[in-house]
């Protein structure tokens, strides 16, 4: 017999609907501060670009072109400049300090997609051409998903014979063998869908589809990769699948050693604890069949379960992390009282982007290939010419100085 005192589907609708989504994202709700006035913004067809020269520049000179990563909506410019330069290491300040110009590439929709916005990127990339005083070649890359659509970027200009003049390609932690979002999250996003479908359009978003070595579009469905990453590798194999004029960068969050971040395949994660949510339990993916990811209870009486088979215990395989259970129960628990949602993480992190995929070397398909020693393994089963492991798995995008100074050390 249902509580009494739970919340009808109305109710907690209401309650959903009328705070902030849950989206699982690195950002923070808004900036500490406002990111410094541009010396040039472009209004671009899709997106934005802000330019800010580097010491005693009067004009762009050096152009360092870094393309936003993925998110719902569009690319916030004081979020992407705290985030590259307001932690641990100042990566835009000291990029500028060394004579190169920032040009921060934002999307109108970050979870468009890669496709459409490599359009934005390419369009960038030529104005930064006819804008530049001087023949310095470019360097073009970007933050995650933005490492993809600038890798495809400048692949199809150089299939379309177009002189993109570009010297340096890097990507920060970016997916380039796909990443990784939690059975378990997918389902209970689709799961409340018919509440508040937001959690939901951000995992079945094109971006989304197409970053994810696998994806469900429905609770029920089973896991496989989403026709749109099929189409997105098909279109990047079509244009090269890299660009073979630029030398390429790259770094990873994850370790190169194959040592894996701590969590134990089918360790609880997340537990509901409000009268809306008490039952909703989620797990740790494990490999083998039949394996329970997750059991959903909101509101209702029924307490449906999820199993996966053939999938890897990827949740604790090296690589840059994301803490998307914490990130749900942080929402969660933002609600009001009456809603009945409170829940707890019992671990908030997991593997986002697998060190292997940072550093295009393995498929992340199986336990051997996720959980490989980079370091012992031939650079050249790269398509990168050379990349750089973390010292530590860390948070997906962490800008350290052991990477960011790495990175700045190669451009041109």
């Amino acid at each position: 017999m249902a509580d009494q005192n739970a919340p009808t589907e109305q109710q907690l609708a209401e309650a959903l609907t009328g705070a902030a989504p849950i989206l699982l994202t690195q950002e923070p709700g808004a900036a500490a501060q406002p990111a410094p006035s541009p010396d040039d913004t472009w209004t671009l067809h899709g997106g934005t670009a802000w330019v800010y020269y580097g010491s005693g520049h009067r004009a762009l000179t050096r152009p360092v072109i870094l393309a936003d990563g993925f998110n719902s909506g569009p690319s916030n410019r004081d979020l992407l400049w705290e985030h590259l330069d307001s932690g641990a290491y100042a990566f835009l300040t000291e990029l500028r300090h060394r004579g190169h110009d920032v040009v921060l590439l934002g999307f109108n929709e970050r979870s468009a997609s890669i496709l459409d916005n490599a359009g934005t990127a390419s369009e960038a990339i030529l104005r930064a051409i006819s804008e530049r005083q001087g023949d310095t070649p470019l360097a073009v890359g970007g933050l995650s998903m933005g490492g993809l659509v600038t890798r495809y970027a400048l692949a199809k200009l150089e299939h379309d014979m177009v002189d993109h003049q570009t010297a340096v390609y890097f990507s920060y932690d970016s997916p380039h063998r796909g990443a990784w979002i939690p059975i378990a999250l997918q389902a209970f996003a689709h799961y409340i869908r018919k509440l508040d479908s937001r959690f939901s359009d951000q995992m079945n978003s094109p971006a989304a589809q197409q970053l994810l070595s696998q994806h469900i579009q429905e609770w029920e469905d089973t896991p496989t990769p989403s026709h749109q990453r099929a189409e997105f590798l098909d279109a990047l194999r079509a244009v090269g699948d890299w660009p073979q004029r630029p030398r390429k960068i790259a770094v990873a969050n994850g370790v190169g050693t194959g040592t894996g971040n701590g969590i134990e395949p089918g360790a609880k994660t997340f537990r509901g604890k409000g009268l809306a949510i008490t039952g909703t339990e989620l797990y740790a993916q494990s490999d083998g069949d039949d394996q329970l990811v997750a059991q959903l209870r909101v509101v209702t009486l029924k307490k449906p379960q999820i199993r996966t088979s053939g999938l890897p215990d990827i949740d604790g395989a090296p690589g840059g992390t994301l803490e998307g259970f914490g990130i749900l129960a942080d929402a969660l628990n933002a609600l009001p009282r009456y809603a009945g949602m409170a829940s707890e993480a019992l671990i908030r992190e997991h593997c986002f982007v697998p060190a292997v995929s940072a550093v295009d070397i393995r498929p992340i398909a199986t336990d051997n290939e996720l959980y490989t020693p980079v370091n012992d393994l031939d650079p050249y089963d790269s398509g990168l010419d050379e990349f750089k492991l973390a010292s530590r798995n860390e948070p997906h995008t962490a800008i350290t100085e052991e990477l960011g100074s790495w990175i700045i050390d190669r451009l041109a």
